[in-house]
């Protein structure tokens, strides 16, 4: 197991930078893997890209008050819920968490500026689930492919059914929104 304090250590040591300062700081994939954030990472007060990729990390269980990350990656973890992100409310645009055991979508409603949300492969088994991002009016861009929810239905009926409750996405699961599936998702057929 590799604390975060480690992690950043043997990063700035590669990348001869003092971790603070960077705009990009990317701890995927570390051997052994990350299994708990710590509060070493608010040290990033200069990141506007955060990526936790492919680690062990079961919970966000440090808030993170990074006042200008625009991109947090913690896809391939074993996440079981979304927390602690408030403080990055007002700047956190894109949220990459597939690969995750993600079953309920709280705590992304409060991610006002969150423009995409990549949540592919993880447990969501309810369409209500998508209703708590119905507020999110920057939202463009998901994806939710490998999702129980999805389970029965051809692409196409999943991407209308994500549309009938997300009708301001302008892409889906990867694909860009037709004009056919908006129209077919807000029942003007």
């Amino acid at each position: 197991m590799t604390t975060c304090s480690a992690a950043l250590k043997a990063w700035a040591e590669e990348n001869k930078e003092a971790p603070e300062d960077a705009k990009i700081v990317k701890l995927y994939a570390q051997m052994p893997p990350i299994s708990k954030l710590d509060n070493k990472l608010n040290d990033l007060k200069n990141a506007v890209h955060l990526s936790l990729s492919t680690n062990t990390i079961d919970r966000i269980n440090v808030a993170l008050a990074l006042p200008k990350l625009r991109i947090l990656s913690l896809g391939r973890n074993n996440i079981k819920k979304i927390e602690k992100l408030e403080q990055c409310s007002g700047t956190l645009e894109e949220l990459w968490l597939s690969y995750n055991a993600i079953s309920i979508l709280d705590g992304v409603d409060s991610l006002s500026k969150l423009t995409t949300l990549y949540m592919s492969n993880c447990k969501l088994h309810s369409w209500d689930e998508l209703n708590k991002l119905s507020g999110l009016t920057e939202l463009r861009d998901v994806l939710f492919v490998g999702n129980p929810f999805y389970d029965g239905l051809t692409p196409e009926q999943q991407r209308v059914e994500v549309l009938k409750r997300l009708p301001q996405l302008a892409k889906s699961d990867g694909v860009m929104v037709t004009p056919a599936e908006r129209a077919e998702a807000s029942g003007a057929e």
